[in-house]
């Protein structure tokens, strides 16, 4: 049985703490990165592509993870873009028809290290109360000291330019072409479902790379702009947030989702910090104060915008607010066609609560022709 045979594994944390696990599949090795939490008991498989997450080591606070397979269907990009995994009960067989493949062969074929076993709630508990710091998952259980000095010299989340790392190196389009709308979208980590609700919303979109000049993406002679979420801090973005000025002034629909959100305040000149642990799950409560309701998001950010430099904005209105911890969740311009939200309207598998923000783009858009 692959469960009595596997190696012990273990995550050494930044300041020394060490947990147990064992190694899943015959991946040995080490891994490294930021250890952070999600909260979703489904969609691990859209998690562990999600490019928001790149360079980071997951923690699954659901029981068991793998116990669906995995799909062609279910990734929002070209690979996986974890660092690493890290669970409780990992499922190496599956029962859902529609599945094509096991999570082992997933990760196998992505040759992705992951560990199980592991304590998640003591994991979890102790990074709440500590905050994410960098870590490594190992099956070299016997080279500690070597470990702590290779993890010392990882660079910290603060301060750290990632989008690079996962933007696409060339433009390219999604979408019908004799679509009515057409939409440059900035690639600084963008998700597939996002392109496809775009799609679906009679949009043509050109997706450019994450250094993409202003001049570019109007060459397009686009409709509408669209800042895509993303990994890493967004202060380096410094290419990215001269184009969403440029895009600002140039009175045309703008829509930023998660980085994008934090590149749209920053070209506003609202500063943006590195959170304690971050919001990683998809059952965060928002409440719309525009219209007064309450939704069920999906989120995944370790970064936030200045609630109370928005709040002093004589251009900028605070539109949405996190529920738990009263974090500006939402912001959109007095005066123009432009707004973002921190969460992720898109939510891939769910919930859908918050897709209305991408009719409201498409609105703004017919009320600009």
């Amino acid at each position: 049985m692959k469960y009595q045979t596997r190696k012990p594994a273990l995550i050494l944390l930044a300041d020394g703490t060490i947990f147990h696990g064992k190694a899943v599949g015959g991946k040995n090795g080490s891994a490294f990165g930021e250890v952070c939490f999600n909260t979703g008991m489904t969609g691990y498989q859209e998690i562990f592509t999600d490019p928001s997450y790149f360079g980071q080591l997951m923690v699954t606070t659901n029981a068991h993870i793998g116990n669906y397979g995995t799909t062609k269907d279910e990734v929002e990009s070209d690979s996986i873009k974890i660092a690493g995994l890290i669970c409780r009960n990992f499922s190496y067989h599956y029962s859902r028809a529609e599945a094509d493949a096991s999570l082992e062969e997933f990760l196998n074929d992505n040759n992705l290290l992951a560990i199980s076993d592991v304590d998640t709630r003591a994991l979890v508990s102790y990074i709440r109360d500590n905050g994410a710091m960098n870590a490594v998952i190992t099956t070299e259980v016997d080279k500690l000291e070597d470990l702590k000095k290779r993890l010392s010299e990882v660079p910290n989340m603060n301060g750290l330019e990632l989008a690079s790392k996962v933007s696409t190196k060339e433009p390219y389009f999604y979408g019908d072409e004799n679509a009515s709308y057409k939409i440059s979208a900035l690639d600084i980590g963008i998700k597939k479902n996002i392109l496809r609700n775009l799609a679906e919303r009679d949009c043509y979109i050109k997706v450019f790379p994450y250094n993409a000049s202003f001049e570019d993406m109007k060459a397009f002679n686009p409709d509408g702009y669209f800042l895509s979420n993303g990994p890493g801090d967004p202060e380096p973005l410094t290419e990215a947030i001269e184009t969403t000025k440029q895009i600002i002034a140039s009175g045309k629909p703008l829509f930023g989702i998660c980085l994008g959100h934090q590149v749209l305040a920053l070209a506003n000149g609202i500063s943006t910090y590195k959170m304690h642990h971050g919001h990683r799950g998809i059952n965060h409560p928002i409440l719309n104060l525009v219209v007064g309701k309450g939704e069920i998001t999906s989120q995944n950010h370790g970064f936030a915008i200045n609630r109370e430099e928005a709040e002093a904005h004589a251009e900028v209105e605070i539109t949405h607010l996190h529920l738990n911890d009263h974090t500006a969740a939402g912001i959109r311009l007095k005066d123009k066609p432009v707004f973002s939200v921190q969460y992720h309207p898109e939510a891939s598998p769910g919930p859908h609560d918050s897709r209305y923000l991408f009719d409201d783009f498409v609105a703004h858009i017919k009320n600009s022709k």
